[in-house]
């Protein structure tokens, strides 16, 4: 029931900034001042445009095939977030502050990868921030997807020869 209002009342539009509280937390809590955005080193968290954006307006989004979240090791744009809108996940059992982030889900489409039409590429998998955990690389040497240790960061849609990308992220 409350996912279901949640949909109606504020359904998710914008592929968050890693620890982003779920989305009605998220609205309710981020103030939309921008020190998530100032701290990204690679500036890739945009803030939403005023006009269209609706309850979202001026909150900090991704755009993953623009410009990825590169994953930083301490996460600087939660911890720069004072209002819990973005908190910096704990390290459970050492498994790293990045272990149940998910931005996005990551899909692969086979027609356009050029590796399922005999041609050797495999820049997505090298470019994966996490590694072989999210996207390795089988014997034929195509993608294989690993939903479990990907976090949605992006970097490997943006890697990606092909235009458009062979690989894509789909909200969660």
């Amino acid at each position: 029931m409350a996912e279901r209002a949640e949909k109606r009342v504020a359904p998710k539009r914008w592929f968050r900034p890693p620890g982003a509280a779920p989305e009605v937390a998220f609205l309710a809590a981020c103030t939309r001042c921008g020190d998530c955005i100032d701290v990204c080193p690679v500036h890739a968290i945009l803030k939403t445009p005023a006009n269209g954006g609706g309850l979202a307006a001026g909150t900090p989004y991704i755009d993953p095939a623009v410009r990825a979240c590169i994953v930083c090791e301490d996460m600087p744009c939660a911890a720069a977030c004072e209002t819990g809108a973005l908190t910096v996940p704990e390290n459970v059992n050492g498994r790293g502050i990045w272990a149940d982030v998910r931005m996005g889900v990551l899909e692969l489409d086979p027609q356009r990868c050029i590796t399922f039409q005999g041609a050797e590429c495999g820049v997505c998998a090298r470019a994966c921030p996490i590694g072989e955990a999210a996207l390795a690389l089988d014997e034929r040497g195509q993608p294989v997807l690993k939903p479990e240790g990907c976090v949605g960061c992006g970097v490997c849609v943006t890697a990606c020869v092909t235009l458009p990308s062979s690989l894509k992220l789909r909200l969660v």
